[in-house]
């Protein structure tokens, strides 16, 4: 989201002393803040006066009438979804274990990237089955919310630095100082070195044997 990125800039540069705020570096923030912002409206606009999205809302229209139910909606909820939890459980630990073995760089930033969204589907399934399980999947989601935290946060950090590479770009084509956003792409460096260094951590509070005592074995 272009405006929480833009407010996690300004804060950056508010940190700092005025003495490494080199060039107009808040003016060119607004710059890229205000043609992001016209730019995403327009595209917005755009997919909504399509006949894609009109498609869209034919196909949930069709979904909520007939929901495509597998036969294990049929059973009972205590004894189907802790399956379902441990399988979205499984389907992280595999993810963070593949991040956690490469080397830092772009690779890793994928890997935790696509840990992350499996640790959102699994807390959102905690809560989801949390009415028929009651606290053991309130546990459940609240493990997977800590993990979906710090990986969310070393995304952040990684979209973070995508943007202050563009914006130490056009500082430098403009004639600019790109020192300040060098100095902003380093601390969003050790942002993210920090999260990774705390994965591991955070993981193994969710570990197995945490997660039978939460949904059965």
């Amino acid at each position: 989201d272009t405006e929480v990125l833009a407010e996690r800039l300004r804060g950056r540069l508010d940190a700092l002393p005025r003495t490494l705020l080199l060039g107009p570096v808040r003016g060119r923030l607004r710059i890229w803040t205000g043609a992001r912002g016209s730019g995403s409206r327009r595209r917005a606009v755009t997919a909504l006066d399509s006949r894609r999205y009109v498609a869209l809302l034919t196909t949930l229209e069709g979904f909520l009438a007939a929901p495509p139910l597998r036969k294990r909606a049929a059973g009972s909820p205590e004894q189907v979804l802790p399956g379902a939890l441990r399988k979205d459980y499984g389907r992280l630990a595999d993810r963070i274990e593949h991040a956690l073995s490469l080397p830092a760089g772009p690779d890793r930033d994928l890997a935790m990237h696509d840990a992350r969204k499996a640790a959102k589907r699994a807390r959102y399934a905690g809560e989801v089955a949390a009415p028929a399980l009651g606290g053991p999947a309130q546990r459940f989601a609240k493990r997977m919310k800590a993990v979906q935290t710090v990986l969310g946060d070393h995304q952040d950090s990684v979209v973070a630095r995508d943007t202050l590479k563009l914006l130490a770009a056009q500082a430098h084509a403009a004639g600019e100082s790109a020192f300040t956003w060098g100095l902003l792409y380093g601390q969003e460096q050790r942002s993210a070195a920090d999260r990774e260094r705390e994965l591991p951590e955070v993981w193994a509070r969710a570990a197995p044997e945490r997660l039978r005592e939460t949904v059965g074995s």
